[in-house]
């Protein structure tokens, strides 16, 4: 029996790779691989036991995703000006950042990692990194499931000689590859001619992003090393980009196989054991049962994306109805303390449309798409799979791709002047819910469509991947009658609202209230039960009136709205909502 936490570790990295790696013939033993994940990680003195069930995070907790070239000024690295944005005017309400794939890279604005162990000179350097991690907490991709074939270890497979001569997957035309589930169009497989002969390498994504093999305990071995490098960087919550994709067997639909959410478990286990609170997050665009099976037994992902709510919430408030958003929620299990929720309404990429299947009507879903383009948004398609069937035909709708602000400009009725009020009741709504807040950095400065980058580029998502020159945005930002300045400095008023409610907490109870079809509310609770907040919202562009007495507010009480800082009048009859207001009443 194991008595040490040194002892422990081993045995419980053993049993991890037993389970990986069953039936598959290994040129080490796995005690050699246990060895080597150990020595990589810098666990050799390991003297503690991680607690599973312990949160490490808050309610003061929310995070700003970017680009590491969002804002650029002249003369200085963007990696240095992101900083000093941050510095100057978010340390006060925003406390992390999720820095998107900052390396060398070929395409897919760094999702095409040609070194993960250096950062792309074009942005800056490691200890530009550092000096962010040293202020901020730091979420950082781990492209996992592919890599660059513009990058060395591709070179070398190429040459069947030195590192990478064996990391990349390969399979046969002829294999069934019928069900394989993709986010893409192109072709699945890309021939290559390599010293030991033509090959067929695996490509997910693209032709320039090829899939690595993990068949192979060598390329499992780079990756701890990797993660490492990052943890020794600054680095502390750790995206596991496209996970679901990671382990491939010909036959099958090659998405969330057993092998796939064991390497996450073990992930977790050498993370927890290099750095008490590292957080590891998994990036899995897929319908909402397969992704919640991501937190396992509480020994997966201590965060899981909510990839249905910004599909679900933008349908709400262009249709005035929370019919959709209220079965979802309902539906949703409570996470479990260790756990929690990564909630978002608008990302690098867009508006992901496959975690609403089987949630929003195939009517809902082409009038929300309708509704979209109308807008000026783009569409990005996906392959079936021959076991998959769709109205589109032999493809699929996978995302839209729009900045949020202009998916917010109106209704399916079209444009109208509350454009900003419902962009804010978006994210106060956010804010709100079970799970850590993160916002898009175009969302918190209200980006709209980068129409000029969508042409310049030909790539649907570039619409949302503006580039802000920091000094046109710093006078942006001081023009108090600016949509930018005004809608950032309100999202920075509500987050340090939020922050100092404990009923806010992102494992706070929450339950969800019925109060009309035009209405979407809920109600936290803080986990000592001391505190209330009922979260009310009118998703609609009409006036609505609620009875006082369907909240149920204890009498003895005095509650008030934090949104506002005025108290509820308890001999009222009625709340009455603007369109797209929001309340937050507490105790």
């Amino acid at each position: 029996m194991s008595n040490t936490p040194f002892e422990q570790l081993q045995q419980r990295l053993h049993n991890h790779l037993e389970l990986i790696y069953d039936g598959v013939g290994l040129d080490r033993t796995l005690d050699e691989i246990t060895t080597s994940l150990v020595e990589h990680m810098q666990l050799e003195n390991v003297s503690f036991c991680p607690e599973q069930y312990q949160n490490h995070w808050d309610q003061t907790d929310s995070i700003m995703i970017t680009y590491g070239d969002s804002l650029l000024r002249e003369g200085e690295t963007p990696l240095h000006t992101l900083l000093e944005f941050m510095n100057e005017y978010c340390s006060d309400a925003i406390n992390s950042v999720h820095i998107l794939p900052f390396f060398p890279y070929s395409s897919d604005d760094g999702f095409s990692v040609i070194d993960f162990s250096s950062v792309n000179e074009s942005l800056g350097d490691w200890s530009d990194i550092q000096n962010i991690s040293d202020r901020y907490s730091l979420m950082a991709d781990l492209v996992i499931n592919h890599c660059s074939a513009r990058g060395k270890w591709f070179d070398n497979f190429i040459k069947q000689d030195g590192p990478g001569k064996d990391y990349f997957f390969t399979a046969d035309p002829a294999d069934d590859l019928s069900t394989v589930v993709r986010p893409r169009t192109n072709p699945l497989l890309r021939e290559v001619n390599t010293a030991a002969g033509k090959k067929y390498v695996w490509c997910t994504f693209s032709e320039d992003q090829v899939d690595l093999d993990f068949r192979n305990p060598e390329v499992l071995i780079q990756f701890v090393k990797i993660i490492r490098l990052y943890l020794d960087m600054g680095v502390r919550i750790f995206r596991l980009d496209a996970i679901a994709f990671l382990w491939k067997i010909p036959g099958t639909n090659c998405l969330n196989l057993t092998q796939t959410h064991e390497v996450v478990r073990l992930l977790r286990t050498l993370v927890e054991h290099a750095q008490a609170d590292a957080i590891i997050i998994t990036e899995t665009n897929i319908p909402t049962r397969e992704n919640l099976a991501y937190f396992g037994n509480n020994n997966e992902a201590h965060w899981i994306y909510n990839f249905s709510l910004p599909p679900l919430l933008v349908n709400a408030l262009i249709t005035g109805s929370s019919q959709y958003l209220k079965q979802w929620m309902m539906a949703m299990p409570p996470a479990q303390n260790g756990t929690t929720y990564f909630n978002f309404i608008a990302s690098h990429d867009g508006i992901g449309l496959r975690p609403v299947e089987g949630l929003l009507t195939e009517e809902e879903e082409r009038q929300l798409i309708k509704t979209m383009q109308s807008f000026g948004g783009r569409i990005s398609w996906r392959a079936l799979g021959s076991s998959e069937e769709s109205s589109w035909g032999d493809s699929k709708p996978y995302e839209v791709n729009i900045a949020l602000y202009d998916a917010l400009k109106g209704t399916v009725a079209g444009p109208d002047q509350f454009n900003q009020q419902r962009f804010i009741c978006a994210h106060v709504i956010m804010m709100a819910l079970e799970g850590v807040p993160a916002f898009y950095i175009h969302s918190l400065l209200a980006t709209g469509n980068d129409e000029k980058r969508l042409e310049h580029t030909g790539h649907n998502r570039a619409i949302n991947r503006h580039q802000w020159n920091y000094d046109a945005l710093q006078q942006e930002l001081a023009d108090d009658a600016s949509r930018h300045s005004k809608i950032f400095t309100e999202i920075k008023r509500l987050l340090k609202i939020r922050a100092g409610q404990e009923a806010f907490h992102p494992n706070a109870t929450q339950f969800t209230l019925h109060l009309g079809d035009s209405i979407f509310a809920f109600w936290r609770q803080s986990q000592d039960r001391r505190q209330s907040v009922f979260c009310i919202n009118n998703l609609s562009d009409t006036e609505q009136s609620i009875a006082l007495s369907s909240i149920n507010l204890i009498g003895i009480d005095n509650w008030k709205d934090l949104i506002t800082d005025s108290f509820i009048e308890m001999d009222d009859e009625h709340l009455v909502l603007s369109p797209y207001q929001s309340l937050w009443i507490s105790n």
